[in-house]
């Protein structure tokens, strides 16, 4: 079967796996880029704490930066699978034409601006004079890869969505090995430290986006970029934008919800709080981030199908999807929740460090247990097109309820707790708003079609 019969006519469960695995790895794998820098960067010896405090409170402006990745990838990767389901292939390849050229754009505005504020910026998102020079200098290189970082990632699922996501696997696989082989050369061998580790990013993120652009230029991609292509179309840019507002939102969002962390627990706390979130915000990432990689590894499934009017294969595999979303969260938390203390010690040999860990990871990460239900929902709207309501949830969790609670909380507590009790009270609410209004989605979609 070619890769578009498999989407339209292979096994549910059988053809779930098969893309949804390889893009479930790419991302872990994928989030093996910051994890790694991290796990080195907290060992480095001497002032490993306050280095991965100093790379944690970079977390914003890098967050930020990804988030321009998911609004053109993310939101131009599901039209394209559905053109490709009505067999309109150049309207397809003129949405990944777009996209190409507006990630190259987008790049270089970021970069330069954000070279240009990164200090008064950094010292605003918690960082302090002790904290800084490992900072600064990180973020620094760090900017000098975004095109890199931007032409790998957000290209990277126009390959996923016509059905290669093997080879979209191996395209981060290939960055992540390079990246764990030059981090303990450039920081330790090279006595480089935290500016090891960025130039190593750097590199690592170089290769991968040389090997997306080779397979999409190429012969074997079904869709393929074309320079013709390239030329930006306002219309075409707008509609890739309307949908992908919402995992923009969700990257954005995350980078303000750094900040007010950070800042809060730099003003009830200090270093030692902020370190706290940098881990626990890793420890949540390696739960969510490849979960919402296996359910975008499947959305192309349900945007070919949703092109193709084929309902009940919808149906089915949206519900299949949030089934096992919903186990893997579950499982991946109940982990968590039970080793703090072991998964805080991945990232530190401060003592102290960790045991503010182990006291408070439980209750940051309990709501986590539910979010698969999340996870799957929104992936789904997002196969449908259904931009307004994804955006909506996007803005639910982080925006209406999380931001307010992590400002709020400590207020009313008079506790940096305040902090650790916003993120559950959050997760747990608009998982269940979300998956309540994809079903009645779903049920109406179903009978209209």
């Amino acid at each position: 079967m070619t890769r578009e019969e498999k989407l339209e006519r292979g096994p549910i469960v059988r053809t779930m796996l098969a893309m949804g695995i390889p893009t479930f790895i790419a991302q872990f794998i994928n989030l093996l880029y910051n994890i790694v820098d991290r796990i080195y960067i907290g060992h480095i010896p001497e002032c490993g704490a306050q280095a991965l405090t100093g790379v944690g409170v970079c977390f914003p402006i890098i967050t930020f930066v990804s988030a321009f990745t998911s609004l053109m990838g993310m939101g131009g990767a599901p039209l394209a699978g559905i053109e490709l389901g009505k067999k309109e292939r150049e309207k397809a390849e003129k949405i990944l034409g777009n996209s190409a050229s507006s990630l190259v754009i987008l790049s270089v505005i970021l970069m330069v601006v954000f070279q240009i504020i990164k200090k008064p910026f950094l010292f605003m998102f918690g960082a302090s004079e002790a904290t800084y020079v490992y900072a600064g200098p990180y973020l620094t290189i760090y900017l000098t890869g975004t095109i890199f970082a931007m032409l790998s990632i957000g290209l990277n699922a126009y390959i996923t969505t016509q059905g290669a996501s093997v080879t979209a696997m191996l395209s981060v696989i290939i960055g992540a090995v390079v990246n764990m082989i030059l981090d303990p050369i450039f920081i330790f061998g090279l006595n480089l430290g935290v500016q090891g580790a960025a130039i190593a990013t750097v590199i690592s993120q170089a290769i991968s986006a040389i090997w997306v652009l080779a397979f999409l230029f190429g012969k074997k991609a079904t869709l393929r970029l074309r320079v013709k292509y390239m030329i930006p179309d306002i219309k075409i840019i707008g509609k890739i934008c309307s949908l992908g507002i919402s995992p923009f939102i969700m990257g954005a969002t995350e980078s303000l919800i750094s900040v007010i962390f950070n800042s809060g627990a730099q003003k009830f706390g200090g270093d030692l709080y902020v370190g706290s979130i940098t881990i626990l915000q890793s420890v949540m990432q390696i739960v969510s981030i490849p979960l919402n990689g296996f359910a975008s590894g499947v959305v192309p499934i349900i945007s070919y199908n949703y092109g193709a009017k084929n309902m009940q294969r919808v149906k089915k595999t949206a519900l299949t999807l949030i089934g096992i979303t919903f186990s893997v969260s579950a499982v991946l938390t109940l982990i968590a929740m039970f080793i703090p203390e072991s998964m805080a010690s991945l990232f530190t040999t401060d003592k102290e460090l960790v045991r503010l860990c182990g006291k408070v990871m439980p209750v940051f990460m309990s709501g986590m247990l539910i979010f698969g239900l999340q996870s799957g929902s929104q992936n789904s709207f997002m196969a449908l097109g259904k931009a307004k309501q994804s955006l909506f949830f996007a803005l639910l969790r982080k925006v209406i309820l999380l931001s307010p609670l992590a400002i709020i909380l400590p207020r009313v507590m008079d506790s940096v707790m305040g902090i650790y009790y916003a993120e559950p009270i959050s997760d747990v609410t608009s998982a269940l708003c979300c998956f309540t209004v994809f079903i009645i989605t779903l049920k109406k979609e179903m009978k209209e079609k």
